[in-house]
């Protein structure tokens, strides 16, 4: 995101060309009006990950320019990050300059934060860490009150935990996630609560089970599961699935079940082609699924998933890419209409443009 391109007097325009491009899109499948979730245009990214670079004694952060990516441009600021990360940077550069065991091999720097105020920042090496440099990076975290995690190749060092918690309140529940360092979470944290009660929103009155697929922390599961009688959620990132688990306990949900499978292996299992032993003790016949959620990767849905999603009553799609669900709504049209749509700016002054669709089963002609 280069920084010429932030100001915020623009935001309004470049958001309109968005969303008439995805009207534009979607058209032809009968969606007219979506609810549009802007975004706060300034200091709105809960991540921020930086290269370092080294100019004699000092050292900066840098971004990498548009028009060639191996050329590295220092910058003073970065403000579309939060509030908590814009005033941890200078004073953590500015500790880490004066100190040659912290400084030294440094070559990036990420940044995490919640809504619910707590922070971490990743120092990122060449070379391996050792023992001058924790007890260097555990007096840093001290003056700075961070947390504090080193990497290099093959090397994390851990100061006190790798994982900061979030808070905040949805519909009257106030919702607890754990977030680990190095795994996906929103980059958007209020625009991701936007989605989270859209989401419940569709989801109200939908009853049965749910079915989801592409689980990640369980962001939507948590949210989700209080509207649905049982949920079966999937994962493949073992991380990502540790964390999950450890949501929904957080939360005092127990109608949820969590299994490390991918979208083609639970899509083979529930088709009766694959028996996986992941499933051992999971019995499909209690299940009555009324719904499917998906939040795919950018490809969007296989082949094998559409088919699986053709069987159900409702499918809630949440989509990071609008040309893949573009591809897959054509692909549901002679079973599924849309009922619903919205498009979420998680991404300002980019191309990039999530977007939520409940598709409804066809009446029979």
């Amino acid at each position: 995101m280069p920084l010429q391109n932030i100001v915020p007097a623009d935001y309004p325009s470049l958001l309109a060309e968005k969303v008439a491009q995805f009207k534009l899109a979607f058209a032809p499948f009968g969606v007219d009006e979506p609810t549009v979730v802007a975004s706060e245009p300034l200091h709105f990214r809960l991540r921020a990950e930086f290269r370092i670079i080294h100019d004699g004694r000092r050292i900066d952060y840098a971004m990498f320019a548009p028009a060639d990516r191996k050329v590295a441009v220092a910058i003073d600021s970065f403000p579309v990050a939060v509030e908590s990360i814009c005033a941890l940077m200078p004073r953590l550069r500015d500790a880490v300059q004066a100190s040659n065991t912290l400084k030294d091999g440094l070559f990036q720097v990420d940044f995490l934060a919640t809504l619910s105020g707590q922070l971490m920042a990743t120092l990122i090496y060449h070379h391996k860490l050792g023992a001058r440099w924790e007890a260097a990076a555990r007096s840093l975290a001290d003056s700075l009150q961070v947390q504090l995690i080193g990497r290099s190749r093959g090397q994390k060092v851990v100061l006190d935990r790798d994982w900061l918690l979030e808070e905040f309140e949805l519909n009257g529940r106030q919702l607890r996630y754990q977030q680990i360092e190095g795994s996906f979470t929103q980059p958007n944290g209020q625009v991701n609560r936007q989605m989270l009660a859209w989401a419940c929103q569709q989801a109200s009155g939908l009853g049965g089970d749910l079915l989801e697929l592409y689980c990640g922390n369980g962001n939507f599961t948590v949210a989700l599961a209080p509207a649905f009688d049982r949920v079966l959620a999937t994962e493949v990132a073992k991380s990502s699935v540790q964390a999950a688990q450890y949501n929904l306990a957080a939360n005092g949900l127990d109608n949820v079940a969590v299994v490390r499978l991918s979208s083609e292996d639970i899509s083979a299992a529930l088709a009766g082609t694959k028996t996986l032993k992941e499933l051992q003790g999971v019995d499909f016949d209690q299940y009555r699924f009324s719904t499917l959620f998906v939040d795919p990767p950018r490809s969007g849905l296989d082949a094998q998933t559409l088919e699986l999603a053709s069987g159900f009553a409702n499918i809630l799609y949440i989509s990071c890419n609008p040309q893949t669900l573009q591809e897959n709504v054509a692909a549901l049209q002679a079973t599924h209409e849309i009922t619903a749509a919205a498009v979420f700016d998680q991404f300002p002054y980019t191309h990039h443009l999530e977007s939520g669709l409940l598709l409804t089963r066809r009446a029979p002609r």
